[in-house]
């Protein structure tokens, strides 16, 4: 199934599926009755001191992705929670921040999916015949 990016301010729609906040703090001034969130995967967010750091300064995106790339790297059980969601059904990930491509949300949609793509791939084929590389009999 899809995963798509929304802001959470953004309406909610019966088309986002689940509605999975990935940012660690609550959005300003939203209430949870109008957010509609599903689940709330702080563990998905950027560490403090890597969102302190990016603070959305664009030329930063690269290293920011590379920093928070390796974060999840490391949250493997909350990444395959949310992938196994994805098989079931459409995942939005929600955001607040006011930038549209260049935050966590979107950053963690490239990796799922970057992810999914690796683990589809078809392992490499043995030559057969038993022979060893060094062409020995």
């Amino acid at each position: 199934m899809p995963i798509t990016v929304k802001r959470v301010y953004d309406p909610p729609s019966s088309s986002d599926g689940l509605r999975v906040l990935v940012d660690r703090l609550w959005p300003r001034g939203l209430s949870k009755a109008a957010a509609k969130i599903d689940l709330w995967a702080r563990e998905l967010a950027p560490s403090t001191g890597l969102r302190k750091w990016y603070a959305h300064e664009a030329e930063k995106w690269p290293g920011f992705k590379r920093r928070f790339f390796t974060e999840l790297k490391a949250r493997t059980e909350t990444l395959d929670s949310l992938r196994r969601e994805t098989r079931k059904r459409k995942v939005t990930l929600l955001f607040a921040s006011k930038e549209p491509r260049l935050n966590n949300a979107f950053a963690l949609k490239q990796f799922l999916e970057a992810r999914a793509r690796t683990r589809r791939r078809p392992a490499p084929k043995r030559a057969r015949g038993g022979r060893s590389r060094s062409g020995g009999r």
